[in-house]
């Protein structure tokens, strides 16, 4: 009865349903006339000649669609399913497609891309990082040249005049930050041959990739472009030493008003605030030969010795930043990614450089900024596709006006997702995942485990390798078998209390010889052995040696060489957040990369139509 009523009043499957009538079966239908078509880039120019003549996009859209699946089906060897039609009707249709993983997100994106690029305006995929921009813009343009449409791709290090060429094509790759990027300096530029977007329609659509990411996540994070201010660095070297000889304190409680805040300053986790006690003044002006810390002559320093404590309390080396070639880069907190030429603003950067030791560079100051949630809504349509959209829906509707329609699987999901664990302490959590990943590798299962930056995945890594970060976890469990076993006694009770009292000897040879002592018993004592026992086990695992890869910012370049790998058997990969999006894993392995990765040593272009047939083969 309940499944009836959800069946009702489920707005998401009448959509669908409706997709499916209006989108899905007239494309279909039009399959037989397409696949007869010699020439797919003339018909797509009929098509585009019948919009100028004023037919709208969704009364061709399922001719279009029908064109671009025959150009996935000849140039790819791919043909879209029916719901990924779906998925595309959906994203035309300026929605939020959530498709889950493996779906074929980027297959998808081709089919309204093909439609809304027939007014010659532009379409913009916006995606995550420059790899995925690359990647999916090389293995799509089959697609797109069969249509007769021109794409351009924009990384990191694009010169202007050709980023230029590459918006002016029909269709565009690009990171949501070099786009941002661009549009800013655009509104910076004194004359036109200076911008490097669209003049007469710059914004014109946009699908953008990992939309939860970049929409919801990173909403609010402003794009700042600056330029260099006059300072004095120097002056941070020694605040940097005056916030090291400081000491944190604690605030007092809500309810003891009269008591005043203990050490030299507290410190407001949540809003990343630092506020100086008077204690904390006094010995600030001490340490710095001057009165009044607070006075308008003295601001400027005052504000420094805050930023350096900020430095010092609340940005840690290996999760907020690193330091590589002696500089000090950002880690993006949503992605875990490297952020080179992003600096923290109002001297923040310059107080850590000094912390860190490295040179000061010069600060900056803001010349134009704005925020993802504001340049997207200037968009004249915008699209979004994600594997996880539908619990943010309500954020998405009331921000941006779009709706999130949950796209069906191709098959049934045989996939099974499990409850969270909650566990008392970090060590506890972190111990039981390599009991699990210990479990796991000695069956031969893959492993991907994530982390939310690069001091843990390296912790992680560390346990893995070094025996000695997971005996605590053996001499744990043998002080509560000596516990339990306390009342008894016996010649080989004893032996076996001495052996307990060394963990670091214990072997599961050792243990086997008390195993009889176990036998038809119960309660605590026989959970605190079968404990024991896995936890020399896994010691005995670690000690032989867990081969696993590490994927962080720090060692980014192998990215998607090592995840699209992580499916192979007995393979243990760690990574940050940074390393979900867009990579495909595949049970047993991915061959298509291994084959990618041969075919370019041997001087090819892995994306070749023609090279991308033989892979599929292959």
């Amino acid at each position: 009865m309940l499944g009836l009523l959800k069946k009702l009043f489920d707005n998401n499957d009448r959509e669908v349903q409706r997709y499916f009538r209006q989108v899905v079966e007239p494309t279909n239908a039009f399959e037989p006339e397409v696949q007869k078509i010699d020439d797919l880039a003339a018909a797509y120019a009929e098509a585009r000649q019948q919009h100028e003549n004023g037919k709208p996009l969704d009364e061709l859209l399922p001719w279009v669609f029908a064109l671009a699946r025959e150009s996935a089906r000849r140039y790819l060897g791919l043909r879209p399913y029916d719901v990924q039609l779906v998925g595309g009707a959906v994203l035309h249709d300026g929605r939020i497609a959530e498709m889950k993983t493996g779906e074929g997100k980027t297959l998808v994106a081709t089919l309204p891309i093909a439609l809304n690029a027939l007014p010659g305006k532009g379409v913009h995929l916006v995606t995550v990082n420059d790899y995925l921009a690359r990647r999916d813009a090389e293995w799509m343009r089959p697609v797109y040249h069969g249509l007769g449409l021109e794409v351009g791709v924009i990384q990191h290090d694009t010169p202007p005049p050709e980023r230029r060429k590459a918006y002016l094509a029909d269709i565009t790759y690009v990171t949501n930050s070099e786009l941002g990027f661009d549009y800013l300096r655009d509104n910076m530029s004194l004359s036109p041959d200076q911008l490097v977007l669209r003049h007469d329609h710059p914004l014109h659509y946009a699908i953008v990739d990992e939309v939860d990411s970049i929409l919801i996540d990173e909403a609010r994070t402003p794009l700042i472009i600056s330029g260099p201010a006059e300072k004095a660095t120097d002056l941070y070297y020694k605040m940097a030493e005056v916030a090291l000889k400081l000491e944190r304190g604690e605030k007092p409680e809500p309810g003891e008003k009269d008591k005043e805040p203990t050490g030299d300053y507290t410190i407001e986790e949540k809003q990343r605030h630092v506020q100086l006690t008077e204690q904390g003044i006094e010995r600030a002006e001490k340490l710095l030969g001057i009165p009044g810390l607070f006075s308008p002559e003295n601001m400027e320093k005052a504000h420094m010795l805050i930023q350096a404590i900020r430095a010092k309390e609340l940005y840690h080396r290996d999760q907020d930043y690193i330091v590589q070639d002696g500089q000090v880069i950002i880690v993006d907190e949503f992605t875990g990614r490297l952020m080179p030429g992003r600096r923290f603003g109002e001297g923040l950067h310059q107080a850590i450089e000094a912390k860190e030791g490295v040179k000061i560079e010069r600060e900056n100051q803001t010349l134009a900024t704005i925020t993802y949630q504001n340049f997207f809504r200037q968009y004249d349509k915008t699209a979004g596709m994600t594997g996880t959209a539908k619990t943010e829906e309500k954020e998405f509707q009331e921000i941006y006006g779009m709706d999130v329609i949950v796209v069906p699987t191709n098959r049934p999901v045989i996939r099974q997702d499990h409850a969270d664990v909650v566990y008392r302490t970090e060590q506890g959590k972190f111990m039981s995942v390599v009991e699990e990943i210990a479990q796991r590798y000695e069956k031969g299962q893959p492993v991907l485990v994530g982390t939310i930056n690069i001091d843990k995945s390296e912790r992680l890594s560390a346990m893995l390798r070094e025996p000695r970060y997971y005996l605590p976890r053996v001499e744990m469990r043998a002080n509560l078998l000596l516990k339990a076993a306390q009342k008894k006694s016996g010649p080989e009770w004893e032996k076996l209390k001495k052996a307990l009292a060394r963990p670091a000897n214990l072997r599961e040879k050792t243990l086997e010889e008390f195993a009889p002592l176990f036998q038809g018993a119960g309660g605590n004592l026989a959970d605190a052995w079968e404990q024991l026992k896995h936890a020399v086990h896994t010691l005995e695992i670690i000690r032989k040696g867990i081969p696993h890869q590490v994927l962080n910012a720090k060692y980014h370049e192998k990215e998607a060489e090592i995840v699209a790998q992580a499916g192979r058997s007995g393979t243990i990969t760690i990574a940050t957040n940074m390393a979900g999006r867009g990579t495909d894993i595949k049970l047993g392995g991915n061959p298509e990369e291994i084959a990618k990765n041969i075919l370019e040593k041997q001087g090819l272009d892995r994306y070749e139509w023609k090279v991308e047939l033989f892979v599929k083969k292959l």
